[in-house]
């Protein structure tokens, strides 16, 4: 199986009510254990890489390689889109060119008039090559490769001006963050989430930041257009937890337990749960 687009993944998803998840990647562990569980649940499933990821896999076309190599020897057969998280306008071009199916071009920083121009071209280029496009207006709070948001509502109107451009999903801040959510955290807009969904009509809207938003929330996003959501944290916590218990209770001294390939294994196994239970919690598990 080729890698896709996401448009059609996600056109679905909006349609019927559910929503795809993306898993980040970091590394090879990462990437098969969230193809495998794709697989397995007969989910589709939108492969991230942020920046400062594609720099740390040596590169755009490294992490094109592996993961197309993965596709082919794992035989994996459900929809697989890989895709730029929260990209600048250089990185999206770079991402094209390496092989990518899909970007996001994150102006949210700009002033609207800078994101329109912007995303526009870079629309017009992923249209002739068949590519998915995610932007977004209004930041998401907290930090990803140095965007730093606060969390900030989106305007409704700027929402519906990028959308007009012709982008196949959204990112509106509707007070979501990045990483772990403080313990006075409001929630989610959802009047805001409503209003956008409103501007934008058949749009698929992306929730990022989908670590620690309480179950009934995600449903609720769901219910009003949310047909992407973005999950990274939350494996790595899973990944550092299962690690650090395989440390602890001394496994790696005992056989050859500091053998890599068992050293990294319960937190290959702990990624492919928290997967799973995000899947199921999305409701597109048996969607591919």
């Amino acid at each position: 199986m080729a890698l896709v687009s996401a448009k059609e993944m996600l056109t679905k998803a909006k349609q019927g009510k559910y929503a795809v998840g993306q898993f980040n990647i970091n590394n090879l562990e990462w990437t098969k254990a969230i193809l495998l569980t794709a697989e397995e649940m007969k989910s589709p499933v939108i492969l991230g890489v942020s920046e400062g990821a594609g720099k740390y896999m040596c590169g755009y076309k490294t992490v094109v390689g592996m993961v197309n190599g993965m596709l082919e020897e794992l035989k994996i057969t459900v929809p697989v889109a890989l895709h730029l998280d929260h990209g600048s306008y250089d990185g999206a071009l770079a991402c094209i060119e390496a092989g990518f199916s899909s970007v996001m071009f994150d102006g949210s920083h700009y002033p609207i008039e800078e994101n329109i121009k912007k995303t526009k071209e870079l629309v017009s280029i992923c249209n002739s090559k068949g590519l998915s496009i995610e932007a977004e207006v209004g930041s998401i709070g907290g930090e990803e490769d140095g965007v730093v948001g606060a969390g900030e509502c989106a305007d409704p109107n700027e929402c519906k001006a990028i959308a007009d451009l012709g982008v196949t999903m959204l990112a509106a801040g509707i007070g979501n963050i990045h990483g772990k959510y403080p313990e006075n955290w409001p929630g989610l807009s959802f009047e805001t989430l409503d209003a956008v969904q409103q501007k934008t009509g058949d749009m698929p809207l992306v929730l990022h930041g989908g670590t620690g938003i309480p179950e009934d929330m995600i449903k609720k996003a769901i219910s009003l257009g949310v047909a992407k959501i973005n999950v990274n944290t939350e494996c790595q916590l899973a990944f550092q937890e299962a690690t650090r218990k395989y440390i602890e209770e001394g496994k790696d001294l005992s056989g050859k337990g500091f053998d890599p390939r068992k050293l990294l294994a319960p937190g290959f196994e702990a990624i492919k749960a928290t997967v799973k239970e995000k899947m199921e919690l999305f409701g597109s598990v048996g969607k591919a």
